[in-house]
């Protein structure tokens, strides 16, 4: 035993700083990786290319020439059709690494307003986006609103019509007020303002949405799996509002709860850190 503790101790005398570092970078990526796999489809396909990977080595082995060949191939060749099959989450990750800064995160980009005056402009914002959506919510109308914060959405912006007004609750209701020109289509927020309307969002492609989810709902979830944006929706069947973000959708919103969550997300800590995300949110499953 004294002999065991006595190496670990050596062991540890030749660690240096650059040593701990590279364990560090090396257990973030792969944490980073072990996430990205368990949210996406692709959690299925580690497990396929580890029982390839198993089958192959057993193949060498044991000497199974003609199917080491064939899983060689496999391997060489299979990689760029997974670029390409799986370039929706490819690209999503790099985002995700693009968005992540070593400073607190927040929707205030370098501008000309100073924080006080952001932050009271988002105030307002949220107000008039919350007073609107319950409006509609008694109503039962529909409606869709991209908000946008790091990523910025200008190819979504040129599908549509911009508009670039204050917020007001009534000019959201006459926007998506049923037959209205621009009703059908997505509400983007930018800065604090109504920037444009009448936008088209991509829908997702995942299967694991319930289907008693409308377009709307599919096109939410697709919009916050390609950006970072919040996503609001108003369902027209029930009046139910919903929020999609990273590609994961909760219901049940009310005006309060609603000013509460965009409040969290949108402004600034008032410790000057805004921490970890600590709402839970929940994919919705058939």
């Amino acid at each position: 035993m004294g002999l065991f503790w006595s190496s670990v101790i050596s062991i540890l005398k030749t660690v240096t700083i650059v040593d701990i570092l590279d364990i560090v970078i090396v257990a973030y990526l792969i944490s980073k990786a072990v996430k990205l796999v368990r949210e996406t489809r692709a959690e299925q396909l580690v497990k396929g290319i580890v029982l390839l990977a198993v089958s192959y080595l057993l193949a060498e082995q044991v000497g199974l020439k003609t199917v080491s060949f064939v899983l060689r191939y496999v391997f060489e060749y299979g990689m760029i059709a997974l670029l390409v099959v799986f370039q929706p989450e490819l690209r999503r990750a790099l985002e995700q690494m693009g968005r992540t800064k070593l400073s607190n995160f927040n929707v205030f980009g370098a501008g000309n307003m100073d924080e006080e005056e952001s932050v009271w402009k988002w105030r307002t914002a949220i107000s008039m986006i919350c007073n609107a959506s319950a409006s509609l919510s008694r109503q039962k109308i529909g409606a869709l609103m991209v908000i946008e914060r790091q990523t910025k959405l200008g190819e979504i912006i040129k599908t549509g019509t911009v508009i670039n007004s204050d917020p007001s609750a009534e000019l959201i209701g006459n926007i998506f007020f049923p037959n209205s020109p621009l009703h059908d289509g997505a509400m983007i927020i930018r800065g604090g303002k109504l920037y444009a309307a009448g936008c088209f969002l991509p829908l997702s492609t995942t299967n694991e949405i319930s289907k008693q989810l409308g377009t709307r709902h599919r096109a939410a979830i697709g919009m916050s799996e390609n950006s970072d944006a919040v996503v609001i929706v108003v369902s027209e069947e029930t009046g139910v509002i919903s929020v999609a973000m990273n590609g994961n959708l909760q219901r049940g919103f009310d005006a309060h709860t609603l000013s509460q969550l965009l409040e969290k997300e949108l402004l600034p800590d008032q410790n000057g850190a805004n921490g970890e995300r600590k709402l839970a949110f929940w994919r919705v499953k058939k």
